[in-house]
C-alpha cells in the first residue's frame, strides 16, 4: 500500500494556532525518532543499536512486538524509516519531508509503503479489508505527531 498526505504545519487563519520554524519542525522530526515513547504511549523499550551522523539504526519493543527501524536523516529536510520486516511487522517505509512553498508556509509531506494490499478487500479475514482503517490511523497519528512536535516547541525543547 502507498498512502501519501500532507500536514499544515503554519496557519495563518487561525490566530490560536502557534506557528513553528522550519528548525523546530526538523528537530521535532529527529526527537521522534530518537525518542519514540514521547510520541507513541504504547512503546515499552527505545535501543540504539547503531548510530552514524546521518542514520540511525533503533529497536522499539510494544508489547509482544519488536521493530527494528533503519532511520536516515537528511538535515532540515527530511526523515526516512525504513523498518525491517519480522513474524509480527511486514515491515514498510515511512518519509517525512518539510515543505515549505513560501516563507511562513509550511507542510510536512508524509508517504507510507507497506505490503498491506493497495485496495480494500471484500472479506474481514483478509488484511486489504482494513487499508481504509490504517490509511486514516496513519492520518491521525502524523497530526498527533505535529500536535506533540508543537507542544515540546512551546516548552522550549527546540529552541
Amino acid at each position: 500500500m502507498h498512502f501519501e498526505h500532507l500536514v499544515q504545519i503554519n496557519d495563518d487563519t487561525n490566530p490560536l494556532a502557534v506557528s513553528l520554524s522550519p528548525e523546530q519542525l526538523w528537530r521535532g522530526l529527529v526527537h521522534r525518532a530518537e525518542a519514540p515513547q514521547d510520541f507513541m504511549a504504547h512503546v515499552e523499550h527505545v535501543a540504539v543499536l547503531h548510530r552514524e551522523d546521518d542514520y540511525v539504526e533503533r529497536e522499539m519493543r510494544m508489547g509482544n512486538l519488536r521493530v527494528v527501524d533503519h532511520i536516515a536523516f537528511t538535515p532540515g529536510e527530511r526523515v526516512h524509516y525504513d523498518t525491517q520486516p519480522s513474524e509480527e511487522h511486514g515491515g514498510g517505509s515511512l518519509t517525512m519531508t518539510i515543505e515549505q512553498p513560501s516563507p511562513g508556509v509550511l507542510f510536512l509531506r508524509v508517504v507510507y509503503d507497506t505490503p498491506l494490499p493497495e485496495t480494500p478487500g471484500a472479506s474481514e479475514t483478509d488484511d486489504s479489508y482494513y487499508v481504509d482503517y490504517v490509511k486514516e490511523a496513519y492520518r491521525q497519528n502524523d497530526i498527533d505527531t505535529v500536535r506533540r512536535i508543537r507542544e515540546l516547541a512551546q516548552a522550549g525543547h527546540f529552541g
